[in-house]
């Protein structure tokens, strides 16, 4: 599938160094799928913050995460992108990431731009005076708009381009090769020898 452009309400989470463990507990990696990983997004922050945006209604339809600096550092757990994509968040906006973070959340489809720290401050408090203003990242030409404002916003060009063009999706990617991967399969001696003596 390939995005280009997603619109959708925001979720204001302007905090620097949000870790992996902060995202989603230890006590719930053990898992054996990601169902239900999304109710248990910062759970033990939630539990301490009872205003905790992630349990606010006015945000529970939000999907632009707006966030700090160094946001998903700590553990590489691809569990965090899953539990905030599973909570309904659809990109994020932040100064910077944990590059596997980034990483774990392009290959979920999960958009991470970056923005600068002022433009951050301006797409928070937007979501702060109103919960429920629509913002549209447009991936194509690397920007946020809201109401008529516009916020310039960047993203490595192997990301986006693998987002863009549906290519982050590596199942996909590998079901529709299936031919073609069965006739490299079928080339190989070794393969070819192993099924020929099973």
């Amino acid at each position: 599938m390939k995005i280009s452009s997603i619109t959708t309400t925001g979720v204001p989470l302007l905090l620097d160094d949000i870790d992996t463990d902060r995202i989603i507990p230890a006590r719930f990696l053990r898992c054996v799928t990601f169902d239900g990983l999304g109710e248990h997004a910062f759970a033990d922050d939630r539990q301490q913050d009872k205003n905790h945006p992630f349990d606010a209604d006015a945000y529970k339809d939000g999907g632009l995460l707006v966030a700090g600096r160094n946001f998903g550092c700590g553990s590489s757990r691809e569990h965090a992108p899953q539990s905030l994509m599973r909570w309904g968040i659809k990109a994020v906006v932040a100064e910077s990431y944990a590059e596997i973070f980034f990483g774990n959340c392009t290959s979920l489809g999960i958009p991470a731009v970056t923005a600068s720290r002022s433009d951050l401050e301006t797409l928070n408090a937007a979501v702060l005076a109103d919960a429920t203003t629509a913002f549209t990242l447009d991936l194509a030409n690397r920007q946020i708009s809201f109401g008529d404002q516009t916020i310039a916003v960047s993203i490595p060009d192997n990301a986006h381009d693998a987002l863009t063009s549906g290519r982050w999706d590596f199942l996909s990617q590998l079901l529709e090769a299936g031919e073609q991967i069965d006739s490299t399969a079928k080339s190989l001696p070794y393969i070819s020898e192993f099924s020929a003596g099973a």
